[in-house]
């Protein structure tokens, strides 16, 4: 059943987050999808994440659907101008990539080519509104399509903004729904608490929230995204739950299980399981939460 069924459904999905590599080897891509096929519902293909120059998004997800794997592209307005990102999302219709995922992308100074130049032609909702266009049959300069393509259209919200940010956020999504969005990917979730209270705020009726996991590797890495990334925070608890664990990948494991598998305890419409590397640890991870 495609993932927009699934979910449409009430059927809770687990999504893989995979990267395409920095390189024309898809060897081990391909080992990493065939790890957690038939462990997963689709696969979240990243558009060059945090501005690192990498196979792009659209091959990825040409390349994993040939092998039979439904994935989820990512559509970046950082990289590319309005007749690129419509030429994509047209060749992505025809190769049967039905799942899209709009998002701004991080900044070029956080990546590896500091001399490329941001693109940014369309903002998010200007790219929604065009996808909107594409789908009634007509491009942005209004001029018709040869059979027009058809999406599950979502995009990203950022689950750990506060106060005026909040505020924004949840009016863009009030807007991005209006323009057809369907399901909204959060940024990686580690305070239960707070993500209730934003869940409340948010509501769950008119679009499907599917929260990010991410699998801490180590304390040091906890203490790091804690400090340092914007809009995350990882309860003290937790960082020192991993420091005193005897094994502290198993434990780690544990976490992101349990962390589903409460998300799943809230009713909300599936998660999305980052590892950054390490989606031999997937599968270990949906057995601990019992997915």
């Amino acid at each position: 059943m495609p993932l927009q069924d699934k979910i449409e459904s009430g059927e809770f999905v687990a999504l893989g987050e995979l990267e395409p590599p920095k390189g024309a080897d898809f060897s081990l891509f391909l080992s990493n999808a065939n790890l957690v096929k038939g462990r997963v519902d689709a696969l979240v293909v990243p558009e060059m994440a945090n501005a690192v120059m990498k196979a792009g998004s659209l091959g990825g997800c040409m390349f994993l659907q040939n092998q039979g794997l439904e994935t989820v592209l990512q559509v970046c307005c950082r990289d590319r101008n309005r007749l690129a990102l419509q030429a994509d999302l047209l060749a992505a219709a025809a190769m049967g990539i039905r799942n899209v995922m709009v998002v701004g992308g991080e900044d070029i100074n956080t990546g590896d080519h500091h001399q490329a130049r941001d693109v940014y032609d369309l903002d998010v909702l200007q790219l929604l509104e065009a996808i909107r266009e594409l789908q009634a049959g007509r491009d942005m300069a209004g001029i018709g399509l040869r059979g027009a393509p058809r999406f599950f259209v979502g995009t990203a919200i950022n689950a750990g903004a506060t106060g005026g940010a909040l505020n924004i956020e949840l009016e863009e999504l009030k807007q991005k729904i209006d323009l057809g969005v369907k399901f909204v990917v959060t940024t990686p979730v580690f305070d239960l608490f707070r993500f209730e209270n934003l869940l409340k705020r948010m509501g769950t009726e008119n679009v499907a929230v599917i929260p990010t996991v991410l699998l801490l590797k180590s304390a040091g890495m906890a203490r790091y995204i804690d400090r340092n990334v914007r809009h995350i925070a990882i309860p003290p608890e937790t960082i020192r739950a991993i420091q005193k664990a005897p094994d502290k990948v198993r434990h780690c494991i544990k976490l992101a299980g349990e962390t589903v598998a409460a998300l799943k305890d809230m009713g909300l419409a599936g998660v999305v399981i980052s590892t950054i590397g390490w989606e031999d640890k997937i599968p270990q991870i949906l057995d601990q939460a019992k997915v």
